[in-house]
């Protein structure tokens, strides 16, 4: 349950999550995704986040009585790891993004990536690397010289100035498999069957539609069908003549993926006070205190450090990544360098997501496809949002609606982003 944001049990019987999910404020659906599993109250929420630089100081990031978009700028004027120059260009940046109040049709940004976008306004390699880099690249899994400019974008005004809320953290209580365990009792509560563990060989099509899906010594026939897996696997389980044949589908061989590589470690007491901080000017991006956020102390104290779009991990091995991000810890947690490492583990997803590339939109089919009982779900389908678990809940939604259209109920699923507030609101009338 779940898909990709699902746990697993170690040998010594330690349940640990493939990687740490988050949500924001501002995914709305998400939110709303969790209420309808009824997992709403093991979301726990945290408005103030904590950067930590190379040199030490550390940074705190939270809402001030400033209205949208300026509620965090109290917060960025003391952020200690950048001169008032930067400082400046970065409020400047920030401005230019507000100003566009959340539309996505200008020029300035097609076809560009963020790098280049951020370049053009101004932005230093320092500011570029200690402030920019530390937000998008965790949030859309990919480098910001590979990510359309457009998804950047959206992510600091959804997120940071559009509404006070949209910034705050939610982290769940519990491991992800857990949390999404609770969706098997309501499919089974409407008379629903839920199969873990069955393995799909194929998707069977006639006269241009899809009549059987084909698993080991059975196959299952319903009136409609959505395949919810990534796209390299959705390609794999279509028939190949329809491959072949429908130019949505051919398209999405051309969408790419990135990693994301997490290092779990357990010591003997504890080592880190804050529930999770972020880093700056390192390899790891983020360290999560999961005893503090679980309540679940487990085997020794268990702290998981994460890092997305985490080409150059790839080819090395699980020996030098623990010495690496055990290296990192110790920098700027002090308590970790007398505890005793327990144990520690390295869980690399090499394809973790689609790769927000310049121009990837025009590769994301919609839920809708060619074949009238077939539909699509998934964060890589066509959403608006990035790859993110939001995305992921939006795609379904989407394919949900148009389910009920054909069978003559029309209903909206979809929830509404949070509204600008503040002066913000103002730019969105414009």
């Amino acid at each position: 349950m779940g898909g990709r944001a699902s746990s697993y049990t170690l040998p010594d019987g330690q349940e640990i999550d493939n990687c740490q999910h988050v949500t924001l404020g501002c995914c709305t659906n998400l939110d709303d995704f969790y209420a309808r599993a009824g997992v709403l109250p093991k979301i726990a929420r945290y408005a103030r986040l904590v950067f930590v630089d190379s040199a030490g100081p550390r940074a705190v990031l939270e809402a001030s009585a400033l209205p949208p978009p300026f509620h965090l700028a109290p917060s960025l004027a003391f952020y200690p790891s950048l001169t008032w120059a930067e400082k400046r260009n970065i409020a400047e940046a920030m401005l230019a993004i507000a100003r566009r109040g959340g539309r996505n049709n200008d020029g300035d940004a097609a076809g560009r990536s963020m790098l280049d976008w951020l370049r053009a306004h101004g932005q230093s390699e320092r500011a570029i690397s200690r402030f920019w880099a530390v937000v998008l690249v965790s949030a859309l899994n990919e480098e910001l010289a590979r990510t359309d400019a457009r998804y950047g974008l959206d992510v600091f005004w959804k997120a940071f100035l559009c509404n006070r809320s949209g910034y705050v953290v939610g982290i769940p209580s519990v491991p992800l498999g857990e949390l999404y365990e609770g969706c098997r009792a309501i499919v089974e509560r409407r008379g629903g069957e839920v199969l873990c563990r069955a393995a799909v060989r194929g998707l069977k099509d006639a006269d241009g539609r899809i009549t059987a899906v084909a698993m080991d010594g059975r196959q299952l026939s319903a009136d409609f069908y959505i395949l919810a897996v990534p796209h390299e696997a959705a390609l794999k389980l279509m028939p190949e003549q329809i491959v072949a044949n429908e130019p949505a589908f051919r398209h999405m061989r051309n969408l790419q993926v990135s990693p994301i590589t997490s290092v779990h470690f357990w010591f003997d007491r504890d080592v880190m006070a804050e529930p999770f901080v972020t880093l700056l000017d390192r390899t790891t991006q983020w360290i999560f205190n999961k005893s503090h956020l679980t309540g679940r102390p487990g085997e020794g104290r268990y702290i998981q450090s994460v890092i997305s779009a985490s080409y150059g991990l790839m080819d090395r091995s699980r020996q030098e990544i623990i010495k690496l991000c055990l290296g990192e810890l110790q920098q700027v947690l002090p308590e970790s360098r007398e505890a005793r490492l327990l144990k520690a583990t390295v869980v690399k997803e090499t394809a973790a997501t689609f790769s927000p590339q310049p121009g990837a939109d025009r590769w994301r089919p919609s839920q809708r496809t060619p074949l009238p009982n077939l539909f699509l779900a998934g964060d890589w389908t066509a959403t608006g949002w990035p790859a993110t678990m939001e995305g992921a809940v939006r795609s379904g939604y989407l394919a949900a609606e148009a389910i009920f259209s054909d069978c003559g109920e029309p209903k909206r699923l979809l929830q509404p982003d949070l509204p600008a507030e503040g002066v913000a609101s103002h730019w969105v009338r414009r």
